[in-house]
């Protein structure tokens, strides 16, 4: 009977298996399809003083960017309820004092649900599945002053005065400052 069982198992499989068209293949460049939906969104480099998130000046700049965006649902008025991020992104930061840097992927995956006059940095709420790059300030939210990557499944809230209470269904934060 296990032999049976196994053999009709394995029988099975190879019957799912050869019904995958080649096309589903999984793409190892994570490119993503860019049609009328997906829209580019470039990431800029930015500087910040000493003291803002890290303890030194810190400079971070994309070496790879491949976001794209989607706008899922609009408000009566016309503007943005809730849009999606996804994409191919890792950024390079960098103490600018010591010259020592870091490479951090920041793939995550972001469902962003707007309140009324808000934007991706106030009166927001992230639903986010993987990495993204985190400031916190000293005193604006529930982490201690940092420039974090948090990994897994999580939510951030930004409130209308900027705010951010990073929230963990699973995963955690490193603070890179602590790497440079």
């Amino acid at each position: 009977m296990r032999r049976m069982t196994s053999f009709m198992l394995a029988a099975a499989t190879a019957v799912l298996v050869a019904a995958v068209p080649a096309s589903a293949a999984v793409d190892t460049d994570r490119k993503l399809p860019i049609n009328n939906d997906w829209v580019p969104v470039p990431s800029a480099p930015f500087d910040q003083d000493a003291g803002v998130t890290c303890e030194f000046p810190i400079h971070a700049e994309p070496v790879l960017d491949r976001v794209v965006k989607m706008v899922l649902e609009k408000n009566p008025d016309g503007s943005t309820k809730r849009e999606m991020y996804t994409g191919a992104l890792i950024y390079r930061v960098t103490n600018k004092t010591t010259g020592a840097s870091v490479e951090v992927d920041i793939s995550g995956t972001s469902v962003l649900d707007f309140r009324p006059g808000g934007s991706y940095s106030n009166n927001v709420t992230w639903h986010v599945w993987g990495p993204i790059l985190l400031g916190m300030r000293k005193g604006a939210g529930n982490y201690p002053a940092g420039m974090y990557v948090p990994n897994g499944i999580y939510t951030l809230k930004i409130s209308e005065t900027g705010y951010r209470t990073l929230t963990f269904t699973v995963g955690g934060a490193r603070n890179i400052c602590d790497e440079l």
